[in-house]
């Protein structure tokens, strides 16, 4: 048994000696029911241990892939944006940067499964059914040449299933082959020689000068920028449709917009150099038609849905972060939707802010 499972082993028998010792003595609390336990144990073990019953093929984990993997991995596991590969890379483990996949690295097929049971998809962990998650996992070891395309995965055949590095791990024995060499006494008193400064990177001239910006205070709160020359003014023509659109926006609306926009970053970049990633830059989005990101890689759905005239002006924006696959059925983004309407206006207003 490695010392991870040793230690999770001891800390519930720990758990279990004390928790009615706990629940007497501060009387508080009560023990676990089984079907509590059960529900929360949910750990698929290498030996096929915990494993629900269930099967599922590779092309109707195709299917499952591309609705609910696909828009951070790719439609063949090969990694979009900045989400990584899940096959591949095969061999790499020695190369200076090695490519760590469900193919070149990890040891078990359990170890798949209970992921994708555990935290996927992205944003709505735990919504797959059953049979999904062995289809999808059917679909990996199709994609990682392990299986043909008529493959079926069941927990009937699950423990039949060998990936490609299960050899290459081992028992970690740092404490018995390192440890000893590393440790001595600590030195306490001339355990290193003096340190002085020998040259500076200025003297060879590789740090680079920037002008000197010094800040005086005109009324002793608001810093004024002296000695800077101020950036040209941008033509009137090209600003004076953005200035009156942002003139009307609530700073305070737009500032609780930013503050929400971190459930959407992760996927989505905005404002200045922002490029496409897993999903496509929203810049300037609002009132435009859909799927206009140019060199960004639309999923079906949204195609069709741009030829059939969505625009996103405020309300169909607002439909659509309250219920994306309600607007957009059978689209690739994982995201269940922004339940108040409050904070939906508030992301609205702060992707309005960003019009260029």
């Amino acid at each position: 048994m490695s010392k991870c499972r040793k230690f999770l082993a001891s800390t519930a028998l720990v758990t279990l000696i004390a928790g009615p010792v706990f629940s007497e003595a501060l009387g508080i609390g009560r023990l676990a029911l089984p079907e509590e336990i059960a529900a929360w144990d949910v750990a698929i073990m290498p030996d096929g241990r915990g494993l629900p019953e269930g099967r599922g093929n590779v092309l109707d984990g195709e299917d499952h892939w591309i609705d609910q993997c696909a828009v951070c991995h790719g439609d063949f596991a090969e990694g979009a944006g900045a989400w990584p590969p899940i096959v591949g890379g095969r061999g790499s483990l020695t190369d200076e940067r090695p490519l760590k996949t469900v193919e070149s690295y990890w040891p078990y097929l359990s170890t798949v499964w209970d992921y994708i049971n555990r935290s996927m998809p992205f944003g709505a962990a735990q919504t797959l059914e059953t049979d999904e998650v062995y289809a999808i996992t059917a679909y990996i070891l199709y994609s990682a040449g392990l299986v043909d395309d008529d493959f079926e995965l069941s927990h009937e055949n699950f423990t039949e299933v060998r990936l490609p590095n299960e050899g290459g791990f081992y028992i970690d024995d740092r404490a018995e082959a390192e440890f000893p060499e590393f440790t001595q006494e600590p030195c306490m008193s001339d355990c290193r020689t003096p340190v002085s400064i020998s040259a500076r990177a200025s003297d060879i001239d590789v740090t680079p000068e920037f002008p000197v910006i010094r800040f005086t205070y005109s009324d002793g709160s608001a810093p004024v920028v002296d000695e800077v020359e101020e950036a040209a003014a941008p033509p009137e023509a090209e600003t004076q449709a953005d200035e009156v659109q942002l003139a009307s926006l609530d700073p305070e609306l737009v500032a609780a917009g930013e503050a929400a926009w971190r459930q959407c970053r992760t996927c989505h970049q905005i404002g200045e150099g922002a490029r496409n990633g897993t999903g496509p830059a929203l810049n300037a989005v609002l009132d435009q038609p859909a799927a206009h990101a140019d060199g960004f890689r639309y999923s079906p759905a949204f195609t069709e849905a741009a030829e059939n005239g969505l625009v996103w002006d405020e309300a169909t924006l607002d439909a659509f972060l309250e219920n994306p696959a309600g607007v957009v059925p059978r689209n690739r983004m994982s995201f269940r939707g922004v339940r108040s309407e409050d904070e939906r206006a508030a992301l609205i207003a702060y992707i309005a802010s960003h019009a260029n």
